[in-house]
Formats: C-alpha cells, structure tokens, sequence
C-alpha cells in the first residue's frame, strides 16, 4: 500500500511531476493552438508519461514540457470554467464568479506543516486555499470554505519557495487543499512548476472532496502521485440535502477510479449521524467490489457545526454504537481500517 509514494520518499524514484517536466511537447508557443488541438497534444504526451512512469526512468527536464501545457490548460479552462463538476461556464478572467465565487486570482487562507493528516503523510506541508465547490451544512472549515475572499491572494514564486524551503525543514510532501482545491487548479500547477530539483522527491497532493471534472482529472494525471479523498455519501440525496450538489455518486465514483488507476488513493470516509445505512454502507460496497486494497480511513471526527443546527439528525456526535456498527460494517466488506 502506497509503494510509489513511500519510493519517493527514499529517493528510489522521482515523484511524478518531476517526471513529467522531462516529457517535450515541442510546444514554444501553445496559445497559437486551437484548444481541441492542445488537448490531443496532451493525450498523446500522456501515453509517453506512462510508459515513461512504467519504465522507472527520470528523463532530464525539458524547456517545452507536459507540465507547461498543463499549467496553460488549465489557465485556459478559466474562460469558460469546468474546474468542478458544476461546470458553470463563467469566464473568471472577466471577472466573473460562478459557484465557487473563486476568482482568477487564488487565495490562500494558510499554509504551514501539518501535523493533523494522516501519519504516513505527516509532516505534510499544507496549502489552504480559500473557497469551496460545496456548501456542507456541518463543514468544519467555513470560515474558509465559505468565504471566498478569505485569506491574501496566492503569490505563486513565494508559494514554491515556501515549499522548497519546506522541505529543508522535514516536509514529507506538498499537501493542497482548502476549502477545496480544484477552484485552483491552475494556480496549483503554477506552483508545481516553479519547484526545483530539491523538490525531485517530494510527493504532490491533492485533498479534495472529488467533485472535480473530468478534465481537471486529467490535468491532475502524471502531476499528483496522492489523492487524499473524501467519499463522504452514499447517494444523491443525502449530497444534495446536505452539501448542495447534484450527480454526486456518478461523478465522484468515476474519480476515485481516475485517481486508483493515475495515482494512489487514501480514501476517507466521514461517518456523519444516522447516515450509516444510506452513506458509510452503500460506499464500503462499492469499494469492496471496485478498490478492495485502497487505503481507507473511516473517520469519527464528526461535530456539529456552521448551520448543522438546523438539521435535527446530525445536530450531534456519534454515539458509541454507530462507532461499533461503522466498524461492523467494514469488516463485514473486508475493508481495512486499522483498526
């Protein structure tokens, strides 16, 4: 479990969007493409990564390169934004907002090394952007989520260094996340690009709710070599009521598949009140017939908070015996939780 990312941590192969600087688009000037043209480019760049990724060769960094076209892509998704599966359309270089309220230019609320994630990953430093594609009713993080605006603007050369000088200090790998981070895409692979050969070993992460669109997934794909993922229900009804979002478990299942087959997954799994039966169960389902092996943390840190309130069956904490059920229900599908 895990084995690319604890192979990079011992420098035995580069992460993956080292690798994906040595891959040439012999691209000098890609905005004089049409875009349909560009992503062709990028698809057959893609089956170069993986034979590349296969072979556990580093190819020498490249002045044209995969992830250059990445980052331009992405930039140009800006115009009509599909960041998210919402797919609202807006053109957010002319200053218009879509249901994110996430602007051209990102914002960062924090960063610093996180000691509180996972402990494979820990110390993970950890870049909080400001902004959400989803409006959970018991988010825990509102007032970052939900605030836009929050935090100063991303400065991109400041951010990688940052990171660089993260690892100096120990950092395990560079953690984005949020709110949510696919809003800021594009400023995250700016990031990523600035990076220099000290940062050859260090693991990207993406910590997301996988709401993201399908073309974000493959911008993602031979740049992210973790995928730290919240699968948090079980049906549309349950996503709608409470996080406000439509086509949930298509659009979401479909992801954790991208990232099983691009990356590695730790998937977590928020158990929430009286959802055990319609979310925690139906996703331990499906994982055991579609990602038996994945990494799964079930996590019990549920708390009422933001407008939770006002929904009487998740305005608590979990009793002890949808712990114990929770718990039933993975070993009944062979999923290893450590407990």
């Amino acid at each position: 479990m895990l084995d690319d990312y604890f192979s990079i941590l011992k420098g035995k192969r580069s992460a993956r969007h080292w690798v994906c600087r040595g891959i040439d688009t012999h691209l000098a000037e890609p905005e004089n493409y049409p875009i349909n043209e560009l992503w062709e480019i990028h698809l057959q760049c893609m089956e170069k990564f993986r034979k590349v990724w296969k072979s556990g060769e580093t190819p020498a960094p490249v002045k044209h390169s995969l992830l250059d076209l990445k980052a331009h892509l992405a930039r140009k998704m800006l115009t009509e934004c599909h960041m998210c599966e919402r797919r609202c359309g807006v053109n957010r270089e002319l200053g218009e907002l879509g249901f994110c309220k996430v602007g051209t230019v990102s914002r960062v609320a924090s960063q610093f090394l996180h000691i509180g994630e996972e402990h494979e990953l820990v110390p993970s430093h950890t870049i909080f952007f400001s902004g959400c594609t989803f409006r959970c009713v018991y988010c825990q993080n509102w007032d970052i989520a939900m605030h836009p605006d929050a935090g100063v603007e991303a400065d991109i050369l400041r951010l990688a260094a940052i990171l660089k000088e993260g690892v100096r200090e120990g950092s395990r790998n560079a953690n984005f996340v949020g709110g949510n981070p696919d809003p800021n895409l594009h400023t995250i692979l700016q990031i990523i690009r600035e990076l220099d050969e000290s940062c050859r070993y260090l693991p990207m992460v993406w910590n997301s709710n996988m709401y993201t669109s399908q073309e974000s997934m493959d911008l993602l794909d031979g740049v992210m070599d973790i995928y730290l993922a919240d699968f948090r229900y079980g049906n549309d009804s349950c996503a709608k009521k409470l996080s406000e979002v439509d086509d949930y478990f298509n659009v979401v299942s479909r992801n954790f598949l991208l990232a099983h087959r691009n990356g590695e997954v730790m998937l977590r799994q928020l158990v929430i009140p009286q959802h055990l039966d319609c979310c925690t169960l139906p996703i331990m389902k499906w994982v055991e017939e579609h990602m038996p092996q994945v990494y799964f943390n079930l996590m019990f840190q549920y708390r009422p908070e933001y407008r939770a309130s006002l929904f009487p069956d998740i305005n608590r904490r979990l009793t002890v015996e949808e712990r114990k059920l929770a718990i039933k229900y993975a070993n009944d599908h062979k999923i290893n939780i450590g407990q």
